[in-house]
């Protein structure tokens, strides 16, 4: 495979679009330490040390921990000021990285009962995202995520509530949490609802479970994209699916470490996916509890997996073709890309 000589293109500089952020896991830990001053909430250890948390979710007690931390953080959240701050300040660190997209993931059932219940926290979500979009210049939309531990006609009520908003805001509908847990075929109907109303699926799979969840999502979901799915990597024939058929993969290398997934960067399979012409959009997941954004994946690849620049612009390019975006969005970012790549290097 042809190699370009080493680089120093900024990947800040690179425009791109970012598909897996979720709701709280983007807030800033300045942020999430003045909201917990604010609302009395104590905060362990290992939110407070200035260092993301030691995690390993592959085993129940690990995943238990992680999610622990994570609705510490969520109870964080409670009122529309703290909401609005939350998402504007996702949206300024997406800028900053280079994003000119960004489909934030959201469960608002976690936040409802603070809220005044389903439709005005989705409403309040909704209206955070046009204000920061609007003072940004970053494109704002959101999935509406299931939770996998939660009861079937949950989601239901989920899907239903995201097409009614499917002009004011809402893309799609994911289906999150340990994916070990609940079989994809039991929210095969919500899936439905959501298609039906114009949504895309974007279900969560092959990150803590292997292969056959990917296949799970594609079969019982049909997905149209996979939060994570770096496990396909397992299964050629897998692999040759989701390329033949387009499928994008939301992968998160730097959480998919954290986690325990893979040990060590050089491990998670971006070069295998690659080489597959598998459609891959870098994400960055949970940034509060993982310790990097966006720009950061980018680096990941090309310091652990040696992409050149031609390739890295390649990864922003799948990443705003499996987008939701206007075409205005996606025309613009596609040629920032290519002037990004068209302009000299530094070495």
């Amino acid at each position: 495979m042809a190699r370009e000589e080493p680089t120093a293109r900024d990947v800040r500089g690179l425009p791109k679009a970012h598909l897996h952020l979720h709701f709280t896991g983007s807030m800033r830990p300045t942020t999430l330490l003045e909201l917990a001053d604010k609302h009395g909430v104590h905060l362990p250890d290992a939110l407070t040390s200035g260092e993301p948390p030691k995690l390993r979710a592959t085993d129940e007690r690990g995943w238990f921990r992680f999610q622990r931390l994570y609705d510490i953080a969520r109870s964080c959240l409670r009122t529309a000021e703290d909401i609005h701050r939350l998402v504007r300040e996702a949206a300024e660190e997406d800028a900053a990285d280079g994003s000119g997209w960004l489909e934030i993931q959201v469960d608002p059932t976690s936040y409802a009962p603070r809220l005044g219940g389903l439709i005005p926290t989705l409403e309040v979500i909704l209206d955070a995202v046009r204000t920061a979009s609007r003072d940004t210049g970053v494109g704002m939309a959101v999935v509406v995520a299931a939770n996998r531990m939660k009861h079937p006609l949950d989601a239901r009520t989920l899907a239903r509530l995201a097409v009614r908003y499917a002009d004011h805001g809402v893309v799609g509908f994911g289906l999150s949490n340990d994916e070990r847990r609940g079989l994809a075929r039991d929210f095969d109907r919500a899936f439905a609802i959501a298609r039906e109303g114009g949504l895309l699926a974007a279900p969560h799979g092959g990150e803590l479970a292997g292969p056959s969840s990917v296949r799970d999502c594609l079969d019982d979901l049909y997905a149209t994209r996979v939060g994570h799915g770096v496990r396909a990597a397992e299964d050629p024939r897998l692999l040759r699916r989701l390329a033949d058929h387009g499928v994008t993969c939301e992968v998160c290398p730097a959480s998919n470490v954290a986690l325990g997934v893979y040990d060590k960067p050089e491990d998670v399979p971006l070069r295998t996916f690659y080489e597959a012409g598998v459609p891959m959009a870098l994400g960055a997941d949970d940034p509060l509890l993982f310790g990097s954004r966006l720009a950061a994946q980018y680096e990941l690849a090309r310091a652990a997996h040696a992409f050149t620049d031609a390739e890295l612009a390649e990864l922003a390019r799948q990443s705003v073709r499996a987008s939701r975006a206007p075409d205005t969005v996606r025309d613009r970012l596609l040629k920032g890309i290519d002037d990004w790549l068209a302009a000299p290097a530094h070495s």
